[in-house]
């Protein structure tokens, strides 16, 4: 059946379109002779609108636009893990060895390699019955991850055929299975439209931490697996510093790395860096358990509106699997500025600051594919979401931040003064929140047996303290406060200096363990109980500032995992000194 229709107008990235048959919304569509790829979003009569992903310059009307009769999908299948792809998973580094350092229009490439053999493994077994998300077999995509070949979550039936132990191409047939009264053949991989969430069996409460060896996150503003969390931050105020780190430490099995309209230097540095990091958990390249979408500001604008639902559908196919996978997506606030455009372009009534009506709902359907959930195949996975947020001179009060603070449970505010003071991470304290505590305080206390709670309770209460002295201090200066008041300042310091802020290129600072968190804030918090001890004894608070305790307190970051043990013997200290100090 022809499906070409031609073009009548085009604004922008947006393309309108006329008598294109049988056409539906969210098909996919090739633009012009070179075929760009494009997107139908509006059908009004036998007028069709299409955004198109590539740019359009030298479209003009009577044009061919043709339908692929399918929505935006994507491939999913052994290969994904170590790619590097676009905002529509054209491989770049394909791309780039046939086409140059810049995506041409036009440009094809397969996302998965058809040429590459992968060595397949069946468990299935012919003559059972087999439904959606059911294990056909095992494939070793890389060291870290066991790629785990899945039944199609629309396919169920009889498997009547399920090919030997070999190896195998992405294109080749691998299993038969009858339904609907005819045979369905199954590849290593399959197709799913980005923007349909896979299904799953039931959802989980989110009761274990995303554990991510930052301390003020997991100790103060912990996320759960399945959880999210917003990261808002001015220009500068190191939410990419932070999105790397995460990446590189949190304890998901996967990661889904999304640079979504960022600068293009950064999106180069993570493509340098990645590869050449070390997995804590397998020393081997990071690479092996990640995937990166890089779609930086110097791409067409569109393409960032389909990124972040290409990112968060290959997270859920890791999912499915039975794996735990973070998504990073910096920044959302870029990928709203590609809904404005188009919107504008669209001629639609402008909500605040010139958004669309519709960007609370978009945000909404975003992160609500995050989740922890029994999978199809009766497994535990779960979908991480971290999104960044660049608001506009650090404005916290525009749109994006707003609607976005409305649909994640974890805040994690970034501050501009903070990351010029290079207190990294610059997460203030102040105005962020979690409200996974209630749900994670028992994996605390049954993997630690630890008072986690109250721990976490008396660092916040310190800094409260110390943030509403600020404003007396300002006025009158510290000298001026009682030696009570004077000790919770040098207490809130040694906090901050200790134990929240952490050096990123420090090989023994960048991650810390949870049993060395806990140490850490029990000594922190030990020192401040009995110093109020020795100053109810009358001891000035210069004589407690001056203990080589309290250098000590501070030099416990520089400790080395396998020796945290050491923090014990420095408690004993602290209770034996200070209980001396003004007793005779």
């Amino acid at each position: 059946m022809d499906r070409r229709g031609e073009i009548v107008k085009v604004s922008g990235p947006v393309v309108f379109a006329r008598g294109v048959p049988d056409v539906h919304m969210g098909d996919q569509v090739e633009v012009g002779p070179e075929g760009l790829i494009g997107e139908v979003i509006g059908i009004s009569g036998d007028v069709v609108t299409v955004q198109v992903y590539e740019e359009t310059t030298g479209l003009k009307p009577g044009m061919s636009v043709v339908s692929s009769g399918m929505p935006l999908s994507v491939e999913l299948g052994p290969g994904l893990i170590g790619s590097v792809y676009d905002g529509l998973q054209r491989p770049l580094e394909v791309i780039a060895d046939a086409a140059g350092a810049f995506i041409v229009r036009g440009v094809r490439a397969r996302p998965l390699d058809p040429e590459k053999v992968w060595h397949f493994s069946p468990s299935a077994e012919e003559g059972g019955e087999v439904s959606g998300g059911e294990v056909l077999g095992e494939v070793g995509e890389t060291e870290a991850i066991v790629h785990r070949v899945l039944v199609p979550p629309e396919v169920s039936g009889r498997l009547v055929w399920v090919a030997e132990e070999g190896d195998y191409r992405v294109d080749e047939v691998v299993a038969r299975v009858e339904a609907g009264g005819g045979i369905v053949e199954l590849k290593l991989y399959h197709r799913w439209p980005v923007r349909k969430a896979r299904p799953a069996s039931r959802r989980l409460p989110p009761s274990q931490p995303l554990f991510t060896g930052q301390r003020v996150l997991d100790f103060l503003f912990p996320i759960a697996r399945g959880g999210t969390a917003a990261v808002p931050g001015g220009f500068g105020s190191g939410k990419t510093v932070l999105q790397h780190q995460l990446a590189k430490w949190s304890d998901a099995d996967v990661i889904v790395y999304i640079g979504c309209g960022e600068r293009g230097n950064e999106m180069a540095q993570v493509l340098k860096e990645f590869p050449e990091l070390k997995d804590p958990r397998t020393g081997r390249s990071l690479m092996e358990r990640t995937v990166l979408i890089a779609n930086t500001s110097n791409m067409p604008v569109t393409a960032r509106e389909a990124s972040i639902y290409t990112g968060i559908t290959i997270a859920e196919y890791y999912r499915d699997m039975g794996y735990d996978v973070a998504v990073m997506a910096d920044s959302t606030s870029r990928w709203a500025e590609a809904l404005r455009e188009i919107s504008g372009r669209l001629e639609e009534v402008p909500a605040e600051e010139g958004y669309p009506a519709y960007l609370p709902s978009r945000l909404a359907e975003f992160y609500e594919r995050a989740g922890r959930v029994e999978v199809l195949g009766g497994m535990e996975g779960s979908v991480s979401i971290i999104g960044a947020v660049s608001p506009p001179g650090g404005d916290f009060s525009e749109p994006v931040t707003q609607h976005t603070q409305r649909f994640v449970r974890a805040f994690w505010g970034l501050d501009k003064e903070l990351a010029s003071a290079r207190h990294f991470p610059s997460v203030n304290w102040n105005f962020s929140y979690s409200d996974y505590v209630e749900e994670v305080k028992g994996w605390w206390e049954e993997k630690y047996g630890a008072n986690w709670r109250e721990l976490r309770d008396g660092i916040l209460r310190v800094l409260k303290e110390e943030d509403s002295l600020q404003h007396i201090v300002q006025l009158v200066g510290p000298d001026a406060l009682p030696d009570r008041q004077r000790w919770y300042l040098e207490v809130a310091e040694l906090i901050r200096e200790a134990f929240l802020q952490q050096n990123a290129f420090d090989p023994v600072d960048s991650y810390c363990l949870p049993e060395k968190q806990l140490k850490m804030a029990e000594a922190i918090l030990l020192l401040f109980r009995k110093g109020l001890e020795v100053l109810g004894r009358g001891v000035p608070v210069l004589r407690l500032r001056g203990s080589p305790l309290v250098e000590e307190v501070v030099r416990m970051k520089e400790l080395p995992q396998d020796e945290i043990d050491s923090i014990d013997s420095l408690m004993r200290r602290i209770e034996e000194e200070l209980e001396k100090i003004g007793t005779h």
